[in-house]
């Protein structure tokens, strides 16, 4: 019998957009012959199932059903293809867990966790993976900039700690920068991480566990654009980069990247796939963790598709895996 996947897509950020990509590769991709698929489109304005045909059915939020005519739809288990909030810093997935249903990647503690770059980089920090030195302000008691730079060496990157796809983010070479690039980031977090740049080469890599294995795909460089001072949403999403799978490396630097990849899947508790980004070091001869994201983009152009295409694999098994992972 077919399993009743709801696929989640929408959200309450500005990277929904990139949510509805996401949401169409994998529909595209998701076996029908092992699975019902329901588009569930969840956005402020309501939760909705979005059919093929027909107006959109509101989701009864008290046990996460549709009605489909006469037929009351309960799904087997949700794949989460949400960026942002509230897909990817666990409030889906505590909703989940207290409905017993299902679902796709990383749990709500370690979803939560790993949306706050700050205390990400502390917990790996701690655990032995090599992170940029960093300070973390509050909206309700900001430090001085004379402060920071006291703690941090320039140049430096200022980001909302818990956005994502680089929205809000700045790279600050001169002291008289940085108080505006704080300001950038305050209007988009109540948060904001200043941390040192890293020198070296950039990697990003997509790990998965399989039948109890982690597993690493191949790893991606990549290069923004010289017009680019780093790698940004433009650079991301617009073209404005140079993105190499799988990436021309010498093994010992890539089996490092690799062994780190491995652990900081290990030492979150992670699920299903998710992608690391790294800074390779090569003054200290060792990759440096920059963020984890438990929830990476699966577009057609995005990184963790080139990379299961890279490892010789396709979508529809690939996405299969991934379902079936959540039962286990």
């Amino acid at each position: 019998m077919k399993k009743n996947i709801a696929l989640v897509t929408g959200g309450y950020s500005g990277e929904a957009v990139i949510s509805y990509k996401s949401a169409t590769t994998i529909q595209n991709n998701l076996d029908r012959e092992q699975y019902n698929v329901y588009k569930i489109n969840i956005t402020r304005e309501g939760w909705f199932y979005e059919p093929d045909q027909g107006d959109p059915v509101a989701v009864d939020k008290n046990d996460f059903t549709v009605q489909q005519g006469d037929q009351k739809i309960r799904f087997d288990a949700v794949l989460i293809a949400l960026h942002g909030t509230p897909g990817e810093d666990g409030k889906l997935q505590g909703y989940f867990d207290m409905l017993k249903i299902p679902y796709t990647g990383c749990s709500a503690a370690t979803s939560a966790l790993t949306m706050n770059k700050s205390y990400t980089t502390g917990v790996a920090g701690k655990s032995g993976i090599n992170v940029a030195q960093s300070v973390l302000l509050f909206d309700h008691s900001p430090l001085d900039v004379a402060e920071i730079l006291q703690k941090l060496r320039l140049p430096l990157f200022v980001k909302p700690n818990s956005g994502g796809s680089s929205i809000g983010m700045s790279k600050v070479l001169q002291p008289e920068e940085l108080q505006s690039a704080i300001e950038k980031a305050f209007k988009e977090d109540t948060q904001v991480l200043v941390e040192e740049m890293i020198v070296g080469r950039e990697f990003t890599i997509g790990v998965y566990k399989s039948r109890g294995e982690i597993i690493t795909l191949p790893m991606t460089e990549v290069k923004a654009d010289e017009s680019k001072v780093f790698f940004d949403f433009e650079a991301k999403y617009e073209g404005k980069s140079t993105e190499v799978t799988p990436a021309q490396v010498d093994e010992l630097i890539a089996e490092k990247i690799r062994a780190a990849a491995r652990q900081v899947y290990e030492i979150f508790n992670c699920r299903g796939v998710i992608r690391i980004d790294f800074i390779y070091s090569e003054a200290v001869g060792a990759p440096f963790m920059l963020e984890v994201n438990t929830i990476p983009g699966q577009s057609a152009a995005s990184l963790i598709p080139q990379q299961v295409a890279a490892a010789g694999g396709n979508l529809k098994d690939f996405y299969s895996l991934l379902v079936e992972e959540c039962f286990v």
